[in-house]
């Protein structure tokens, strides 16, 4: 069997295996220079090796400011991780919003990320789409498993229109279809007047991909989803279709799914998830063969599955999104952004932001991998 990543399962490897549970920090606030660091991305690459990117934001947990693009890397399945490697530092700008797709046929890690002057007149005025200086996209590339990094190369003009202003892709990852062509899940808000209160600065966000068919020469915007959703994941299903998992202001503390049968060119009207509760932030989605039902994909959910950014759990589910049997909480407490990622031996794991242990104070303290199998999900609670 393959999965979305292209890694071979042993179906007796599911069957009677003991549960896995196990954790360890991969970046902590106030270490190394940085004040914070946020906005994980996990990525599996073909040979294995895992890839766990993230911001370091220098002066504060703001969203604007000095911000760095950084990566480590593990080499024995998450259990230790090499030193950070700064993959993008542009002085006092904002370098980030990691977004990884590996292409399968290639080994090729491809990384799109945005970047903006980091000075900034608000965070709001930003988002606007009125900052100082425009928000970019860019592309890095690595052919060596992640250990070296070309110089970003510059794709705003074909994948951001000119009326689009704030722009973000993911984050988190983005896919490669079974066509070949490589998706990346991004969002933007048009450019609106200083008039914009904020809500309506938030809810002015659409959700939308970048494509390519050509192995990352070129990219393409792709279909745009309805307003009031952003920050969003998406997966491919068994019948070829794609399913678009969006943070949603429509104000129902549900995420918005649409669907895609045109490999993501145009996308259904917005519908809400209610077992997906969530308190308007990023979440993580990943899909593989179901090893007892492979006419159906296994679906992973990870998100702070409360009213607040809080509890972070993973859902599991065995029929594609149409319900949700099983969740496990990785993090009672503040947890914020997160992303999934399929192992290859039968195990799977989450790069998740949360807070430290002890007293609970923010949920940008710890950046936290954890791994775990099919039987630690379907435990009972306790196990």
């Amino acid at each position: 069997m393959r999965n979305m990543f292209g890694i071979n399962f042993l179906l007796a490897a599911f069957i009677g295996a003991a549960p896995v549970f196990e954790q360890v920090e991969v970046f902590e606030a106030g270490t190394n220079g940085y004040h914070t660091y946020r906005i994980p991305a996990l990525a599996v690459t073909t040979r294995g090796t895992l890839l766990a990117f993230a911001e370091g934001r220098k002066d504060s947990s703001s969203d604007i400011g000095d911000i760095d693009l950084l990566l480590r890397r593990s080499i024995d399945g998450g259990r230790t991780w090499l030193e950070v490697q700064t993959l993008w530092n542009d002085g006092k700008n904002t370098c980030g919003n990691p977004t990884v797709v590996v292409d399968q046929s290639n080994g090729k890690i491809w990384l799109v990320v945005n970047h903006n002057r980091g000075t900034q007149q608000s965070q709001s005025v930003l988002m606007a789409g009125r900052g100082n200086g425009d928000r970019t996209v860019w592309v890095m590339e690595s052919i060596d498993d992640g250990l070296s990094w070309s110089t970003p190369l510059e794709i705003t003009a074909t994948v951001k229109r000119p009326d689009w202003g704030f722009y973000a892709t993911g984050p988190g990852i983005g896919i490669q279809l079974r066509s070949g062509r490589l998706v990346i899940p991004s969002y933007f808000r048009p450019r609106l007047s200083e008039a914009a209160t904020e809500k309506e600065i938030l809810q002015s966000s659409r959700s939308h991909i970048i494509y390519s068919d050509d192995h990352g020469i070129s990219w393409k915007i792709g279909g745009v989803s309805e307003a009031k959703t952003n920050e969003c994941q998406l997966v491919e299903l068994s019948d070829g279709s794609l399913l678009l998992n969006m943070r949603s202001f429509h104000e129902r503390a549900q995420r918005a799914i649409a669907t895609s049968n045109d490999g993501g060119l145009s996308w259904s009207s917005v519908h809400h998830d209610r077992a997906l509760i969530e308190p308007t932030c990023q979440a993580s989605l990943i899909s593989c063969q179901n090893p007892v039902s492979p006419a159906k994909n296994l679906l992973l959910f990870a998100n702070p599955a409360s009213l607040k950014r809080e509890n972070m759990t993973v859902r599991v589910s065995e029929d594609e999104g149409v319900t949700w049997r099983y969740s496990k909480v990785l993090h009672s407490g503040p947890a914020a952004y997160s992303s999934l990622g399929a192992l290859g031996d039968a195990t799977f794991a989450c790069l998740y932001e949360r807070s430290s242990t002890g007293e609970a104070r923010s949920p940008y303290e710890r950046i936290t991998f954890a791994r775990f199998n099919l039987e630690w999900l379907k435990a009972p609670a306790g196990r």
